[in-house]
């Protein structure tokens, strides 16, 4: 249970139930002991894990909790740089990193069988844990059952960063960082959405990206763009060679990664099987979070991976 500090710079988001109900996990690093803030929810269940996109945090998945839960036993956690984690000034923000701090917090958790379902930033986050355990390997500490990926960076060609990317990314992004506020991060938003997200959810993101001085290091977790085009063949060749369930949910309203990103995964991936959401940008689980769960559920249906409509009557 987190505690509620009135001198804590983020004391407005506490009262919400999503951040009460989790906890912190400790992850040594370089020597140094980090904090990463864990979501879940326990149960019998199959285990899903949420990966959440940039600049935002696990509270991305929040319109679509409860309905997991019915379904699976869920664990999310704020990627290293995000929301309630500790946000470094020297750590060097690699997608080996994320995905080494997952695999500590799953092992911690007793957890070696999972489903994953990720967003833009976790999709390739998503795609080093193919490229490490996608294959079936007796020898190996995780068997990743199915993926489902929103709205992401999955090919350096069809990613089209917007121009405040495009500046956190040169060589005065550190500047531009200090000047980024809740307006322009308002009017980013509503530039990659289609459907408008209401500004009182936005202001709990807003608040959640400048916990722990989080806005001094935004330049440094965006160079995952370059990291992108550095390891593409391994993780397109990752989505590629993954012999389980694979599904790509899309927003094609998405001016970063829409349509054009779609097409791409129809022409590399075999057998692709995409969705398209019309009418629905960047964030699909939050501007339609009714059609995502719909899409998912039937995806996870079609593969047995939970029980018929009839059977949960």
């Amino acid at each position: 249970m987190l505690i509620n500090h009135s001198n804590d710079a983020c004391s407005q988001i506490w009262p919400t139930p999503w951040h009460q109900s989790g906890f912190f996990h400790q992850y040594l690093h370089d020597g140094i002991t980090r904090q990463v803030y864990i979501n879940h929810v326990k149960s019998n269940k199959p285990c899903l894990l949420l990966i959440h996109g940039f600049p935002t945090s696990c509270y991305d998945w929040k319109p679509l909790w409860l309905t997991l839960a019915q379904h699976f036993h869920l664990i999310t956690l704020d990627l290293l740089g995000y929301g309630l984690s500790d946000k470094p000034s020297n750590a060097t923000y690699t997608f080996s990193l994320q995905a080494d701090i997952i695999e500590d917090v799953l092992k911690h958790q007793g957890i070696k069988e999972f489903h994953i379902l990720a967003h833009d930033y976790g999709d390739t986050v998503a795609q080093e844990l193919l490229a490490r355990h996608g294959q079936p390997n007796d020898n190996d500490d995780f068997d990743i059952k199915s993926t489902i990926l929103l709205n992401g960076g999955l090919f350096p060609e069809t990613t089209r960063p917007i121009l405040t990317q495009k500046i956190l990314l040169s060589p005065v992004g550190f500047l531009v960082a200090k000047f980024f506020s809740f307006k322009k991060f308002i009017a980013n938003f509503n530039h990659i959405c289609y459907q408008k997200v209401p500004v009182a959810d936005l202001a709990i993101h807003w608040q959640l990206i400048q916990h722990n001085q989080g806005v001094d290091v935004i330049h440094k977790v965006i160079q995952y763009i370059r990291e992108r085009q550095v390891h593409r063949h391994r993780w397109v060749n990752a989505l590629q060679q993954y012999p389980q369930p694979l599904r790509l949910i899309n927003g094609i309203c998405d001016p970063v990664s829409g349509q054009d990103t779609l097409m791409r995964f129809e022409q590399l991936i075999e057998q692709a099987d995409t969705i398209a959401l019309l009418e629905t940008g960047h964030y699909p689980q939050i501007e339609n979070p009714h059609a995502v769960l719909v899409h998912c559920v039937n995806f996870w249906r079609q593969h047995k991976i939970i029980p018929p409509a009839d059977a949960e009557q």
